[in-house]
C-alpha cells in the first residue's frame, strides 16, 4: 500500500503506536458507535480537511472516524511538545492519514507544516487554538476558496475567533465546540483537572498535600484543577480578573487573593486563563525558593518566560524530564514544567481517553452537519446544534449502561404550554 504524504520522525514505530490508539479505543465507546454510522453512512465522502490538533492517541481515534465518514485528511501538530510520534507513525502507515508532526519541532518547522495542511486546499478546518484559521486569513486566504466551514475546540481558539468576527474579518461558519455543554463539564473541568494534575506530579514527583497551589483562573478549567488539587491535600489560592468567577471560588470555599499576594506564598503556581502575562516579572520576583511554574493554558504566554530568562543568573535545563530550573541573582530556584507550554500535554498524555470520547464525538458530529449545512450558514461563531450535544450524552450513557427516566405526554404538554 502506497503511503500517504507525510513528515513524522519514525514510521518504524507504527505498530507501538496501534497498541496506544487501540488502548485509547477501549475507553472511547461513543466515538465508536459514530464511527460505525459513518463507515455505513458516508456523511464526509469527497470531503478534505485540514486538522491542526494535538496529535495523540485520542485524536487519532477521532480521524479514523472521520475517515471511516470518506473524509481525505491531512494532520499537522498544535503543539510541538504534545506529538506521540508513535501515534503519528500509526496514523499514516496503518491507517492511511496524512501526518505532518514530529515532536519537539521548532517554530519554523510548525509553520511549514500548517502551511502544507492548508495547501490540499480544505473543505472543512479542524482548529486547536485558532493557528490553523489565523495562517489560513492572514497569509494564505487563496487556500480558503474551497473552504466552507470548520471546528475550533479550545477556549483560546474561540476567543481568537470572536475578535475576528466582531473585526469583520472572519470568512468562514465556524462552531466552538469548545462551548458545549458536554465540552465545558468533562473536558474542560474533569480532563483539565485531572491531566494537569498528572503532569505536575510526572515532572516533578512532588508531593501535594499540605502545599498552596495557585490557580490562575476560575473558568472551567482552573475550577476543575482547584477542586483535584483540594482532593489532594493542597490549600489552593485562586487568582482571578472576573468578580462573578472570584465570587464563585470563595462561595466554594477557595482563597481568592491577587497574583501579588498569592506568588509570594505558592509552591506550585498554574495558571489557566487563555491570556498573556498572567504571572510578570514583579511576581516572579518574590516567587519562593523551589517554587514550580506550570501552565495549562493553550499557548505559552500565560507565564513572562523572558522576563523568567532575563532574571535568571543560570539555567539547569531538564533536572527532570519536562523540567528546567531558573537559578536567580539571590539564589533561589524557579522550577519551570513543559517550557512553559501545556503541562498536561507536554509533561503527561492529556486528557484520559473517557473524556476524550465525548468532546471528539460532538466534534465528529458537528463536522458532518457542517458537510450536509454549510450553504445555509453565514460567516462567524456558531454555536453546536443542541441535538448534538445530547446525543453525545446520550451515546455515552448507552456505553455505561446507565438509564434515565424520559418526559411523560403530560410533561411534555405542560413544559410546553404557558395555559397549563
Amino acid at each position: 500500500m502506497a503511503l500517504p504524504e507525510h513528515d513524522v520522525a519514525d514510521l518504524g514505530l507504527a505498530q507501538a503506536g496501534v497498541r496506544r490508539v487501540e488502548w485509547a479505543e477501549r475507553a472511547m465507546p461513543a466515538l465508536g458507535r459514530v464511527r460505525d454510522r459513518f463507515a455505513a453512512e458516508r456523511p464526509l465522502a469527497g470531503r478534505r480537511i485540514a486538522a491542526c490538533m494535538h496529535v495523540t492517541a485520542e485524536t487519532a481515534n477521532l480521524l479514523r472516524a472521520l475517515k471511516a465518514g470518506g473524509a481525505e485528511i491531512a494532520l499537522a501538530a498544535s503543539n510541538p511538545l504534545s506529538t506521540q510520534d508513535d501515534t503519528a507513525a500509526a496514523l499514516v502507515a496503518e491507517y492511511g492519514i496524512s501526518v505532518f508532526a514530529r515532536a519537539g519541532m521548532d517554530p519554523a518547522a510548525y509553520d511549514r507544516n500548517l502551511a502544507t495542511v492548508l495547501e490540499r486546499r480544505p473543505h472543512l478546518l479542524l482548529d486547536d487554538g485558532c493557528d490553523l484559521v489565523n495562517i489560513a486569513h492572514l497569509e494564505r486566504p487563496e487556500l480558503l476558496e474551497e473552504a466552507v466551514a470548520g471546528c475550533e475546540q479550545t477556549t483560546t481558539g474561540v476567543i481568537r475567533l470572536h475578535r475576528m468576527s466582531a473585526e469583520g474579518a472572519l470568512r468562514l461558519p465556524m462552531v466552538a465546540v469548545n462551548d458545549t455543554a458536554t465540552k465545558r463539564m468533562f473536558d474542560n473541568r474533569y480532563g483539565t483537572g485531572q491531566s494537569t494534575l498528572d503532569g505536575i506530579m510526572r515532572a516533578t514527583n512532588a508531593m501535594l498535600a499540605g502545599r498552596t497551589m495557585v490557580v490562575a483562573g476560575f473558568g472551567y478549567c482552573g475550577r476543575g484543577l482547584a477542586e483535584r488539587a483540594r482532593g489532594m491535600g493542597a490549600r489552593v489560592v485562586v487568582t482571578e480578573v472576573d468578580p462573578v468567577k472570584a465570587l464563585d471560588a470563595v462561595m466554594q470555599g477557595y482563597t481568592v487573593l491577587p497574583m501579588e499576594e498569592a506568588a509570594p506564598i505558592g509552591d506550585v503556581l498554574v495558571t489557566v486563563t487563555g491570556n498573556r502575562d498572567v504571572v510578570r516579572a514583579e511576581h516572579l520576583a518574590s516567587l519562593k525558593d523551589g517554587a514550580v511554574l506550570a501552565n495549562s493554558g493553550h499557548f505559552d504566554v500565560e507565564i513572562d518566560l523572558p522576563a523568567l530568562e532575563a532574571m535568571a543568573v543560570e539555567v539547569r535545563r531538564e533536572v527532570r524530564p519536562q523540567a528546567d530550573e531558573y537559578v536567580l541573582g539571590d539564589g533561589r530556584r524557579i522550577v519551570l514544567l513543559a517550557e512553559g507550554r501545556l503541562v498536561n500535554l507536554g509533561a503527561a498524555e492529556g486528557h484520559p481517553a473517557a473524556v476524550m470520547d465525548m468532546s471528539f464525538s460532538v466534534q465528529a458530529l458537528t463536522v458532518a452537519w457542517l458537510a450536509e449545512n454549510h450553504a445555509e450558514l453565514e460567516p462567524g461563531v456558531l454555536e453546536v446544534p443542541r441535538r448534538i450535544d445530547t446525543e453525545v450524552a446520550r451515546l455515552e450513557l448507552e456505553a455505561l449502561g446507565v438509564r434515565i427516566d424520559s418526559l411523560t405526554e403530560g410533561q411534555e404538554e405542560y413544559l410546553n404550554s404557558w395555559r397549563a
